[in-house]
């Protein structure tokens, strides 16, 4: 995982917010689906936002991408800041 990489997150009744800051690279990516694995079903939505993220790793965003797919966390997320676009599935929200 890159050292940097954080996941910051808040929990409000059927909402869980995911705060990224560093470089996310595949470790990154993994610890992320781990999360919204661990999350979902508990919440009716996900919000991640990526402001504060330093980088994207093209191996760390398709390893993201495709465990989604895998697992189907797709349709509870919406992604918001300035990487929000290029981490979005087909399925997801976009801020």
């Amino acid at each position: 995982m890159a050292l940097n990489f954080r996941i910051f997150h808040h929990r409000n009744s059927d909402n869980l917010n995911l705060r990224l800051v560093g470089d996310f690279d595949g470790s990154s990516a993994l610890e992320l689906v781990n999360t919204l694995n661990e999350h979902s079903g508990k919440v009716k939505k996900i919000v991640i936002h990526t402001s504060r993220l330093s980088s994207i790793h093209p191996f760390g965003l398709s390893v993201f991408q495709k465990k989604c797919a895998i697992n189907n966390l797709s349709h509870t997320v919406t992604f918001t800041g300035k990487y929000s676009r290029q981490m979005a599935f087909e399925a997801s929200h976009v801020f």
